[in-house]
């Protein structure tokens, strides 16, 4: 599936991921490929991507911290989600 992360500054990732969790306001949640379409809210927490490999711009490296090579983290403060035909869109605060 796509995963887009846009912030009010920038897109922080764009690229085929194999899932990934997202702090919803009532609960942390995770997304897999072909899931149900969506739409949350999102709280203050972190954000895990996983995917085969990482495409990451210099400018927005320094938001993400690397778990392994296939694992990264995104701390946001806010947001909304919504995940609809394989693709799932994240606008984060």
């Amino acid at each position: 599936m796509i995963l887009e992360i846009v912030s009010p500054e920038a897109t922080l990732f764009k690229g085929e991921v194999t899932s990934v969790s997202l702090p919803g306001v009532l609960g942390s949640f995770q997304i897999l490929n072909n899931h149900a379409p969506i739409v949350s809210t999102l709280k203050h927490g972190t954000i895990k991507i996983e995917a085969p490999s990482f495409h990451i711009h210099k400018e927005v490296a320094d938001k993400f911290t690397k778990v392994n090579d296939q694992n990264y983290l995104l701390e946001i403060n806010s947001g909304t989600i919504e995940m609809k035909d394989n693709k799932v869109i994240v606008l984060a605060d």
